[in-house]
């Protein structure tokens, strides 16, 4: 099934663009970061977790579907337009009165981020359980949902946990994002006890180290930690990321692979590295024959299969390439497939020399 794409609040042409099939929803936080510059100013980017990884999937070619509406002000035009621009198809076209969500986004000397939000009563948040639920049911070759970040406050737990169990029951991969902001609530254990509870209905769990200290998880090390966590819920796969240390990915019948960036990079921001890394990992999941790759199995009630360990280390790779090509760059701005690729291809090719 081939689906037009359209930008919010315009209407279907017969000369408009067409998206691949349905593969992935996402449903989250969309809104602007104004980025505080060495100067003080702030720069406005389009941002917000779920919003980045569903630009970085459409950029890497995959059939995406947002499922939150966006706001008819100009910041959700413009987020409409970008999501557009990487191919990704929108669930509610018709933008609404609500207004679009910002955030304050302060970097340390690391280009590391920190953010304070402005979320009452905006665009995305005007979506509930049953209008998510049946925006899925209508795609018949949807494999994959994902969402965490804000999505995931005590506040909206009626809209995304019903969701997340029904996708789940329908044998869909579940993927969800702890990405904790705690500067975005005022209860913090009823937000980390609705970020478990939401990572009991997951596939797929991605955590950095700052989000298992978030959680107060416990364990000697980020990777004990890890371990833990992926043990107190059903995920097959739990990635966890250590910013320039690398990443893990942790399989449930203890299979664990590790990766790091051989080659120096350099470090603009961090802005969004962690939402390319999802995506480049979801991206990688999903590749098929037509990737050379293995398409991949699910069982009855949706739990995915175990994966070999060359295809885990595959996954991986492509998933930290996908966050590199990010933080060389100011803002969120994810890389195309064949970007990733080529990446690969030039480590591959450095790897071979030095060996």
């Amino acid at each position: 099934m081939v689906f037009p794409i359209q930008s919010a609040g315009s209407a279907p042409t017969s000369s408009a663009p067409t998206a691949p099939p349905l593969r992935v929803a996402t449903a989250g936080e969309a809104l602007f970061d104004l980025i505080e510059e060495p100067d003080g100013r702030l720069q406005p980017c389009a941002g917000g977790a779920v919003y980045n990884l569903t630009r970085a999937l459409g950029l890497q070619g995959v059939g995406t579907l947002y499922l939150n509406p966006l706001s008819g002000d100009m910041l959700g035009r413009q987020l409409a337009r970008g999501l557009h621009d990487a191919g990704v198809a929108l669930a509610s076209p018709t933008p609404v009165r609500a207004p679009s969500a910002l955030a304050l986004a302060a970097l340390d000397a690391e280009g590391k981020a920190s953010y304070s939000f402005y979320r009452d009563g905006v665009a995305d948040r005007q979506v509930t359980a049953a209008a998510l639920t049946a925006a899925c049911a209508a795609l018949p070759e949807l494999q994959v949902v994902a969402t965490g970040c804000l999505a995931l406050v005590a506040q909206d737990a009626a809209v995304y946990l019903p969701w997340l169990a029904a996708q789940r029951a329908a044998s869909r991969m579940v993927v969800v994002d702890a990405n904790l902001r705690l500067s975005a609530v005022d209860d913090a254990e009823a937000y980390r006890a609705n970020v478990m509870s939401a990572l009991q209905h997951a596939h797929l769990i991605k955590v950095s180290d700052d989000d298992l200290e978030a959680l107060a998880v416990p364990g000697a090390n980020a990777l004990e930690r890890a371990h833990y966590l992926q043990q107190q819920t059903q995920a097959q796969w739990l990635a966890l990321t250590l910013g320039p240390d690398g990443a893990w990915l942790l399989q449930r019948n203890g299979l664990a692979v590790n990766a790091r960036e051989e080659a120096p990079i350099t470090v603009v921001d961090t802005v969004g590295a962690g939402d390319c890394f999802l995506a480049g990992l979801i991206t990688a999941l999903l590749a098929g024959p037509e990737r050379g790759e293995e398409a991949l199995a699910l069982r009855a009630g949706g739990i995915t299969a175990p994966i070999t360990e060359a295809r885990l280390r595959t996954v991986l790779h492509h998933a930290l390439a996908s966050a590199s090509h990010c933080v060389e760059r100011a803002g969120c701005t994810p890389p195309r497939y064949e970007e990733v690729r080529e990446r690969l291809a030039l480590r591959r090719s450095t790897t071979a020399a030095g060996r």
